[in-house]
């Protein structure tokens, strides 16, 4: 369910369900001219729709485009990218956490695409917002528990949990779009085959092969994109977004 359409008794009933919250996490980025500049954010809103489809029993939060997208690809003007700093991300992020553990949401998981190659190591967006995480979910630990939370004896089982995912700290996941497994079939590019393939097997309106140059280094083998190979990629995504959010609750 798209969160904005809920009403009161439906967000109690998805708190009370432990239904998994979803939010896309993206950016808005030039990538090439053949490619629309919401290619980092797109896939992921698709791949929810999908998934509801199928379980309406999640909660869609509306996605996020307004990341640390950099200028490192190509300056903003005439080309549309927008950047916003990462501290600012963080400030942002803090805020829409701590909105979330007091409306009573546990099991919320935000899907990254940007520079997931990364994603082990972290990029502005992604470390932005895990740190807002943590922060957040420390400060309600403290303010609803008391300080000394974790040493409590009703904690002792927190390293069983932690295994498990139940812990506190897995009440707010960041994940890559693209599982370990997705990156060694389908490898990461900008505006290349694979993302051109799987714009066309999600938002065929946002590729436009006249448009195509050869001009990016980033780019020349776009020409090799296809939709059926879209849909494969596309396939493998699904099944890695749909595996991280069967986590086992309490």
């Amino acid at each position: 369910m798209r969160y904005e359409m809920m009403f009161p008794d439906q967000i109690k009933k998805a708190i009370a369900g432990d239904w998994p919250v979803v939010m896309a996490l993206g950016v808005l980025e030039y990538h090439s001219h053949h490619l629309a500049v919401g290619m980092d954010t797109l896939p992921i809103v698709k791949a929810f729709e999908q998934l509801e489809k199928k379980n309406k029993k999640m909660v869609i939060l509306p996605p996020f485009y307004y990341g640390s997208a950099s200028y490192a690809v190509a300056a903003p003007e005439g080309n549309g990218t927008i950047h916003i700093p990462s501290e600012t991300l963080h400030l942002f992020a803090r805020d829409l956490f701590r909105n979330l553990l007091r409306i009573g949401f546990r099991n919320t998981h935000l899907f990254v695409c940007h520079q997931s190659e990364n994603f082990t190591n972290g990029m502005p967006t992604d470390l932005a917002f895990k740190l807002a995480a943590r922060e957040a979910i420390f400060e309600y630990l403290e303010q609803t528990r008391g300080e000394g939370w974790w040493g409590k004896e009703e904690m002792s089982a927190y390293y069983a949990e932690h295994d498990k995912g139940t812990d506190p700290f897995s009440w707010i996941m960041l994940h890559p779009l693209r599982g370990p497994d997705t990156r060694k079939k389908y490898p990461g590019d900008h505006a290349g085959r694979c993302e051109t393939s799987l714009m066309m097997a999600t938002y065929p309106e946002a590729v436009d092969m006249k448009r195509f140059s050869k001009e990016h280094w980033f780019s020349r083998d776009a020409v090799k994109a296809d939709k059926k190979y879209g849909k494969e990629y596309f396939d493998v995504v699904l099944r890695h977004v749909r595996a991280c959010l069967r986590r086992e609750r309490n």
